[in-house]
């Protein structure tokens, strides 16, 4: 009797990950390796995209991925309410790129996928728990949410299900949640830029069993209370101080779960004043500096936009020490 194939029984231990604590987000779609993955599988599906409008505001990842697929692409600014500036006109075979901003545009996504239904490619890396919207291509990427080294998951209505992919493995590029789990903060980071690098030059495959596992594990409902008391609190907070027109007005009912707290500021040195008291807020991208000139609505939402962290790992205490820095 052949043992290949057979289950190991015995040896050394792994991670102990418990199962379905919580109820996986749009579990459903297709399990890929990355959210640039997810793009690609979106391209495969429909196989006929041309052209494709992306907003000037965006990583340069989409752009990456286009070009690799061999799919034309154009720009088109937003607004200071991260709105389409001028609604395009799409021919046959164009396509339209949107972001599900900082996660809390669900209602004008949905009024977009009323406009242009399977023209809409929803880019929901930065909203995990929108659901996706029927007749729409829809992308995700886990990572922005939760500590797992690489993963995307796609939803198109034409996917093909037949797909022969290979299966990626991601304890190569993991070291940098490892050192951040053991206290190592700082010196993971470099490891977090070098394991992103890697992910990025990563062709499509299906999602690895060590990053499915790990997201089949969380408690996504604890998750997403946590973020969306700790968007309330800040917003209490610095709402008046807030230069971003569409916080003045903020619904917390109308989207289903942030990913930050975007903040406005016309000091363009207070992200480094926060960096420098280690609350570490990131810069949306620094591509769109490049792609865009001064003027230009983009150009200053990349300089003075802080997108403010707001996730499961902090409470009250962290959020009013972030209150206190900025009114500071």
């Amino acid at each position: 009797m052949s043992n290949i194939g057979c289950k190991p029984i015995g040896g050394y231990f792994g991670w102990e990950l418990p199962h379905g604590v919580g109820h996986f987000p749009n579990d459903g779609g297709v399990l890929v390796n990355s959210g640039h993955s997810a793009l690609e599988m979106v391209n495969n599906s429909l196989g006929n995209m041309r052209k494709v409008l992306v907003p000037y505001y965006t990583c340069d990842i989409v752009t990456f991925t286009l070009q690799r697929c061999g799919v034309e692409y154009e720009f088109y600014h937003i607004n200071r309410d991260l709105e389409i500036e001028a609604l395009p006109d799409l021919a046959e075979d164009e396509y339209l790129i949107y972001t599900n901003y900082f996660g809390i545009k669900d209602k004008y996504t949905l009024r977009l996928a009323g406009l242009y239904g399977g023209k809409l490619i929803v880019d929901n890396a930065q909203a995990l728990f929108t659901k996706p919207i029927y007749g729409c291509h829809t992308i995700y990427s886990p990572r922005k949410f939760v500590g797992v080294a690489d993963g995307g998951i796609a939803f198109t209505p034409m996917r093909n299900k037949n797909l022969k992919l290979p299966l990626s493995t991601s304890y190569g590029i993991s070291s940098h949640l490892l050192k951040r789990l053991d206290g190592q903060v700082t010196d993971g980071y470099a490891d977090f830029k070098a394991n992103g690098k890697a992910l990025r030059n990563e062709q499509c495959k299906w999602m690895s069993l060590m990053t499915e596992r790990h997201l089949r594990s969380l408690d996504y409902g604890g998750i997403k209370q946590t973020r969306k008391e700790n968007f309330i609190y800040l917003h209490e907070h610095l709402k008046d101080s807030n230069k971003l027109p569409l916080m003045k007005t903020v619904d917390i009912t109308a989207f289903e779960c942030p990913m930050v707290y975007p903040y406005y500021t016309d000091d363009p040195s207070l992200r480094k004043k926060l960096i420098d008291r280690r609350i570490f807020v990131a810069q949306y991208w620094p591509n769109v500096l490049e792609w865009c000139k001064p003027g230009d609505e983009e150009y200053a939402l990349c300089q003075h936009l802080l997108p403010l962290p707001i996730d499961q790992r902090y409470g009250r205490e962290d959020m009013e020490r972030i209150v206190k820095l900025i009114k500071a």
